[in-house]
């Protein structure tokens, strides 16, 4: 919606439709990030738009192997985060989810 990007909630969910990466929260936080960026680069924007990000995670206690991959992928960027944990996702292979708000201002 005009200069406004919001991208769902993503998972590592591959191009045949199984979950990458079962049960890493790691390799699954990034595969999710790469699916983003793949999402606003199709919007003509990119990682550096992104505003915020909120992370469902099934185990609050797996927070800094997120946080490791979200460091990586937005190095020198810095978006506000959330991370809230959650019982389960859409299937019990995915451990996180990932929603980013981006806002093109050029």
């Amino acid at each position: 919606a005009g200069d406004f990007i919001a991208v769902s909630g993503t998972v590592a969910v591959g191009d045949d439709g199984r979950a990458v990466a079962p049960g890493d929260v790691h390799a699954q936080a990034l595969f999710a990030l790469g699916r983003i960026e793949r999402a606003l680069e199709e919007l003509g924007a990119g990682l550096r738009h992104v505003v915020r990000t909120r992370v469902f995670l099934t185990d609050m206690g797996r927070f800094d192997d997120f946080a490791r991959a979200h460091r990586e992928v937005f190095a020198g960027l810095d978006p506000a985060a959330t991370a809230v944990e959650v019982s389960r996702l859409v299937s019990p292979e995915f451990v996180v989810e990932i929603e980013a708000d981006a806002v093109v201002d050029d």
